[in-house]
């Protein structure tokens, strides 16, 4: 892939370095004999210092698009290859980053050849997807998510535990542990051991320091939401089907009350409000 010159110094000194090869060559027509043509009246045969597929843009070199589907094909896969080195898998891949990325690279939009294009994409994954792959992982602190994981945040497919529970311990991260996270195997914890099987689950941490707890809560077929807002004393559930089964959020309400009494916090024992969303 040729340098791509981004800013007008560059330009300038690509222009200056062009006349001063320019103004050799003149000089060096002249000590042969050879009378000076004006450049704009120089003729050059084919193959002679002339450069193919080429046109310049305020002084930046920018290639013509191919015509020919294997000159195209090829330029996809050196990009899609560039990206699978960087991401390690084509999960966060657009269709729309390869049309900028032809189009940045040969200044043409290519939206009225995007089906070729398509085309070409999904012919390289499929030979990517039947070579063996080497392990990729992602690993934060005691979580471990694999290319089979990540794949669960791509098109319709379901979400697991894995994603869901290393994402909670970035919430709490970049919250700076004002916010407490309740992996996902809590609630199942709790409903079939009751409190004592998970009074062990928060030995370290005291909840009613925090100013918010999530829960995330697996219903079946998708995910729901319950937050306790420690400060207002408030409990929510966020469930994107509307079912709301204020059971669950009842069944956080219970626990966060016997937890108060363990704490002897007592502005917790009465309980807290619920709200449905």
């Amino acid at each position: 892939m040729e340098p791509v010159l981004n800013t007008e110094s560059d330009a300038c000194g690509l222009n200056s370095h062009l006349n001063k090869e320019r103004t050799l060559v003149q000089a060096q027509r002249l000590e042969a004999g050879v009378p000076s043509t004006p450049h704009h009246l120089t003729s050059v045969a084919p193959g002679q210092n002339q450069i193919p597929n080429r046109h310049t843009n305020n002084g930046i070199s920018i290639k013509s698009p191919p015509t020919d589907v294997r000159l195209l094909a090829k330029d996809i896969q050196e990009f899609l290859e560039d990206f699978y080195r960087i991401y390690g898998s084509f999960i966060p891949l657009q269709k729309r980053d390869v049309l900028r990325h032809l189009k940045r690279k040969f200044n043409t939009d290519f939206s009225g050849r995007k089906n070729i294009v398509f085309q070409e994409v999904t012919k390289y994954q499929d030979v990517m997807f039947q070579e063996p792959v080497p392990c990729f992982q992602v690993l934060y602190k005691k979580h471990t998510l694999t290319l089979e994981d990540l794949s669960t945040l791509a098109d319709q497919n379901w979400l697991n535990d894995q994603v869901m529970n290393m994402y909670g311990e970035l919430i709490m991260e970049s919250a700076h542990h004002k916010v407490h996270f309740l992996n996902s195997f809590f609630h199942r914890q709790l409903m079939t051991k009751g409190y004592d099987g998970v009074k062990r689950w928060t030995k370290q941490v005291d909840l009613f320091s925090k100013s918010l707890l999530l829960v995330p809560i697996h219903l079946e077929v998708h995910w729901c939401l319950v937050t306790a807002d420690i400060a207002n004393k408030k409990i929510c559930l966020y469930d994107s089907q509307g079912n709301a089964l204020q059971k669950v959020a009842r069944n956080i309400l219970k626990y966060l009350m016997v937890e108060a009494r363990e704490r002897k916090q007592t502005d917790f024992e009465s309980g807290l409000g619920c709200v449905v969303r």
